[in-house]
């Protein structure tokens, strides 16, 4: 065998180890998204069943354990009684009710803690054994981190509603579903990173209004956190009219004016819906766009089918609406949220295209 023929062969076998890397941190990452999708629906469960304050301390390490026996029940249910939830909403509530929001709040905290294992044990495998390409090392380090200031959020959360409230801050609770959302697409920009794209990349301005379509999921989900925050789903139940108007009234009744986008739930429901109107306008704008300018590409068909998938979760938006927010509905319009996210995420990257090739890859060691 000449020595030319040595190379491509080493060259090939380096690659073939490079791209079944990939495939295992491709098929990691995905896990991940599964458990977060998990974690994001047992989180809007827990705020839906009104058990988010069950749990009245912070323990990352032993909290893991729930309470063993009757006396630990006790104490547990003693601490929540001394908060104003219990005193202005649950008086009266039985140890048998308590459990039920307790495993609610404990489930949640558990996936959470669940989510940063499966993350961090295998990273460190990776990275010890070499299969981390080096410039994909600060990303996951940093989605690490991220996940970290998460838990932080969400017990910043939580604290919102132990003392002068029967309830969490909405804007904490905002802040902490987006940044659950931010590491959910973070992640599959990621993974999709790390998938063989066979299309030639989009021109700069489609993949620049891809980018914008995920900044617009975002804000669409803050805006929905705010509206599970204050409640503001169970009032105002019809569509398309509210209140019996197309524009309603007493939208700012608080004073100073730009409290009621985060505080009137009327005002927080109504910018929710003007959000979906605008996100349907934009992928319906994307689809039209990209279909003119690069006709029979993938980029085309990831671009109708995001839009279809705005379309789907407005009409679930609406039927949870109109039905006064039934648990499994609501809980459907949060799931299908994280779909439209995760796409629109992957569509972003996909539009990227192949970089960087994976034979020019270094690998961390």
């Amino acid at each position: 065998m000449s020595s030319i023929e040595m190379d491509a062969n080493k060259v090939r076998s380096e690659r073939d180890r490079q791209l079944a890397n990939r495939a295992l941190l491709r098929g990691w990452l995905y896990v991940i998204l599964v458990m977060l999708v998990a974690l994001v629906l047992v989180g809007g469960a827990t705020r839906l069943t009104d058990s988010g304050l069950s749990i009245t301390e912070w323990k990352p390490i032993h909290g893991v354990i729930p309470p063993l026996n009757d006396a630990e029940w006790q104490e547990e249910f003693a601490k929540y009684k001394q908060i104003p939830e219990y005193a202005q909403i649950n008086q009266g509530m039985e140890l048998g009710a308590f459990k039920r929001i307790f495993w609610w709040e404990w489930a949640h905290r558990m996936l959470a803690r669940g989510v940063g294992f499966v993350f961090a044990l295998p990273l460190l495998f990776f990275w010890a054994s070499g299969r981390v390409e080096r410039g994909l090392m600060p990303k996951l380090v940093g989605l690490l981190a991220l996940g970290g200031l998460q838990g932080a959020v969400g017990w910043w959360m939580v604290a919102s509603g132990l003392v002068d409230r029967v309830d969490v801050s909405q804007y904490r609770l905002a802040v902490h579903l987006t940044l659950a959302c931010t590491i959910f697409a973070a992640i599959m920009v990621v993974a999709r990173g790390l998938a063989p794209h066979t299309e030639t990349p989009a021109d700069s301005k489609t993949q620049a209004f891809a980018g914008f379509l995920v900044l617009a999921v975002l804000c669409q989900v803050f805006l929905g956190g705010l509206v599970a925050g204050l409640d503001a789903g169970l009032s105002y139940n019809t569509w398309p009219l509210m209140d019996g108007k197309a524009v309603p009234g007493d939208l700012f009744v608080i004073e100073p004016a730009w409290r009621n986008f985060f505080e009137n739930p009327k005002t927080v429901q109504f910018v929710h819906r003007l959000g979906a109107y605008a996100l349907l306008a934009l992928a319906l704008w994307h689809m039209i766009a990209t279909r003119r300018r690069l006709p029979g590409t993938t980029h085309a068909r990831r671009a109708l089918v995001f839009f279809h998938l705005v379309l789907v979760q407005a009409a679930i938006g609406i039927a949870t609406l109109v039905m006064h927010m039934p648990l499994h509905w609501a809980l459907l319009h949060q799931g299908f949220a994280l779909v439209v996210l995760g796409f629109a995420a992957a569509h972003w990257r996909g539009t990227k295209g192949a970089y960087p090739p994976p034979i020019q890859i270094a690998i961390a060691r």
